[in-house]
């Protein structure tokens, strides 16, 4: 449940970076998302989590043998 939880906090700080820093081309950004095919969202979904799954694979080996 800890890592849970530190996940979760880990998250909502990436995602309140940009709306904090770049209020503005957030706006204009979510303006232009409904014009780009569902095909593209989808990939740049996978390439995400596809990030996201290598930083926890290499989080998990370096910080693994605590």
């Amino acid at each position: 449940m800890n890592v849970l939880l530190i996940a979760l906090g880990l998250m909502m700080i990436f995602e309140g970076i940009p709306l904090f820093c770049f209020p503005d081309q957030l706006k204009q950004l979510a303006r232009k998302l409904p014009e780009l095919e569902n095909d593209v969202l989808r990939f740049i979904g996978l390439v995400v989590m596809i990030f996201g799954l290598a930083a926890v694979y290499l989080g998990k080996g370096v910080f693994g043998n605590d």
